[in-house]
């Protein structure tokens, strides 16, 4: 495949990345509305899968057992477990602490997936350019203060995050050839909200219906269901199959950078010359790791 035809992936992921960059700040909104991240995961969810179920595949089980465990372990992987560690690490560690911690999953990935693919080893200006990304992350997420402050639970449920995303990246890649981007999308859905449940059992969210009702509130879920979740996991699913598991997670380093202009944007957060700097890293680190 040319890099002419592989150009639609590329805007796929970029677009992607784009919008979960933003993703936070309509988070924030709703958590400061009263609602509870398992909560918000649910109702993201519970509006993904009921809008992808009219345009998706009508089969309900995959070939085998053996590839509906692994869907089911990418819903759990890519879905509630994910979110899971991310939000509850955001509250036991500093903010900067798992943003850094989780935005390693492309480099973990890449590792993985050179371990076990042939097809997938780093060439040698991968490898330079995914080190330089990295290096851009730490000075975005930083933006000019370089305070490090351990705290061991909340840093290790942020690893734990990111490798889930990772777990999520080579379960796509093992079982997206079998099955269309459509359906596999749908039965993520479908085992991020069943795994969910326990948790919701065990600490029922409470939904203010009359906060419910406002359209900040509602208009940050649509958001998140409908564009966040439902379109840009279509989309990203699409990009691992057509660029492979590597080149599409590169994508993940963007991730600070659209936060850090969705923060300026939206609530006000100042960005540093550091954290530019930062910023011009990521992006030649990203067109290095993407050049053929």
């Amino acid at each position: 495949m040319t890099t002419h035809t592989k150009l639609p992936y590329h805007l796929a992921a970029l677009f992607t990345v784009a919008v979960w960059g933003t993703t936070f700040v309509s988070t924030k909104v709703l958590i400061n509305n009263g609602m509870t991240p398992a909560g918000i995961f649910f109702l993201r969810f519970a509006l993904a899968y009921l809008s992808i179920w009219f345009i998706a595949p009508r089969r309900l089980w995959a070939d085998s057992w053996q590839d509906e465990l692994q869907l089911a372990a990418a819903g759990l992987c890519g879905g509630s477990l994910y979110f899971l560690t991310e939000n509850t690490a955001l509250e036991l560690a500093p903010a900067s602490n798992v943003s850094l911690i989780v935005c390693t999953a492309p480099l973990w990935t890449a590792l993985l997936a050179s371990l076990r693919d042939h097809s997938e080893r780093m060439s040698r200006h991968q490898t330079i350019g995914i080190a330089a990304a990295c290096a851009g992350v730490v000075l975005v997420v930083c933006n000019g203060q370089f305070v490090l402050r351990l705290s061991p639970r909340g840093d290790l449920l942020a690893l734990a995050a990111a490798f889930c995303w990772v777990g999520y990246s080579l379960l796509m890649k093992r079982i997206g050839p079998n099955y269309s981007t459509l359906f596999i999308t749908r039965k993520v859905f479908f085992y991020g909200l069943l795994t969910i449940l326990p948790v919701l059992c065990i600490a029922p969210p409470t939904f203010d219906w009359a906060r419910l009702a406002q359209p900040v509130v509602w208009g940050n879920l649509l958001f998140l269901g409908l564009i966040a979740s439902m379109l840009c996991y279509v989309l990203w699913n699409t990009a691992l199959r057509h660029l492979g598991v590597v080149r599409t997670t590169n994508y993940g380093y963007l991730n600070p950078l659209t936060t850090m202009i969705a923060a300026s944007l939206c609530i006000d957060e100042r960005i540093t010359p550091i954290a530019l700097l930062g910023a011009g890293l990521i992006l030649v680190g990203m067109w290095l790791a993407e050049r053929e």
